[in-house]
């Protein structure tokens, strides 16, 4: 299975409480614990302007690029501007295009960055600059690799970007899983919310998602599938009020993984956020999802190719 990564996806924050450096560490996980090769990595270039100017307005990315932003719109970001960050967050829309391209050639692939979904077309905000999923499906539209998206997000925080973005486009269903209680305020509709309690334990929030997804893939059939596979439903998270066990996040992943399977659909992961006490778990998480996703893979290759995009 191909995973997409650069070291320059670490958006260089420091002491912050977005553990950015989470990227390299997975990568290193991953290799250690022998769930992947240094072959199976693979390296993105940065999107383009043009591919970037398909969601986000061109006010917006000139801003960005030329250090413009105001003092309130950096605020708003909640992580310090500088240039390693927008050079990060360019390669990370890239890398998230790279893995739906091989997601649909190969029938799953996993972007080691990416899931920045609290971003909009004309402003960024809770760590989220550029959306990089959004990006993705408007290339591969573009290109004619997909008609029809889906986006499954189990980020802890509802996806506010996702659903803003595309609202009243019938050719993308998001779907997002999320602690009601937290952040974002407000929470525009996605196409499917669901609303989990302060402490929802493993049980109770896979009952839900699991009839979520059945929901969605019974309204809706998808060309290709974005998982934004936050590990910040865990129960020790810093910004998260769910009781998500390890195990039940292990179980979570699979679920997404199976529906797509049981259905034909190639899926794109991104890790999206997360944000442990100990940047270790946050790590054995996301080194999960992608050992979850390479198991995927093993399944898609022994029943032949993912069915393709719609051209």
């Amino acid at each position: 299975m191909r995973i997409v990564y650069s070291d320059k996806y670490d958006l260089n924050l420091g002491d912050h409480v977005f553990p950015s450096v989470k990227y390299k560490l997975t990568k290193q996980r991953l290799l250690a614990d022998a769930v992947a090769r240094s072959e199976d990595f693979v390296q993105p270039e940065p999107a383009t302007d043009e591919d970037v100017a398909l969601v986000h307005h061109r006010e917006y990315i000139r801003k960005l690029k030329e250090g413009k932003l105001s003092h309130v719109e950096i605020l708003r970001l909640e992580i310090p501007y500088s240039p390693e960050l927008v050079r990060a967050v360019w390669l990370a829309a890239g890398g998230s295009i790279l893995a739906g391209r091989v997601a649909l050639e190969d029938g799953v692939a996993v972007n080691l960055g990416g899931g920045f979904h609290h971003a909009f077309p004309d402003h960024g905000e809770g760590f989220c600059v550029l959306h990089d999923v959004a990006i993705a499906i408007r290339r591969l539209q573009k290109d004619g690799l997909v008609r029809r998206a889906m986006t499954v997000d189990t980020d802890v925080h509802d996806g506010n970007g996702t659903a803003a973005i595309f609202a009243g486009d019938d050719s993308v269903f998001t779907l997002s899983i999320h602690q009601e209680n937290n952040y974002p305020y407000p929470k525009p509709p996605s196409s499917l919310d669901i609303n989990m309690a302060d402490g929802a334990e493993d049980e109770e929030y896979l009952a839900a998602l699991d009839e979520g997804l059945d929901a969605a893939l019974e309204r809706f059939t998808p060309d290709v599938l974005f998982y934004l596979a936050g590990a910040d439903p865990y129960r020790e998270d810093q910004l998260g009020g769910l009781k998500i066990s390890l195990d039940g996040l292990e179980r979570r992943d699979r679920m997404v993984y199976e529906k797509a399977r049981a259905k034909k659909i190639p899926v794109a992961v991104t890790l999206a956020g997360g944000y442990a006490r100990h940047v270790n778990d946050t790590v054995r998480i996301h080194t999960s999802t992608v050992r979850l996703a390479k198991e995927l893979a093993a399944q898609v290759r022994a029943g032949g190719p993912a069915r393709a995009g719609g051209t």
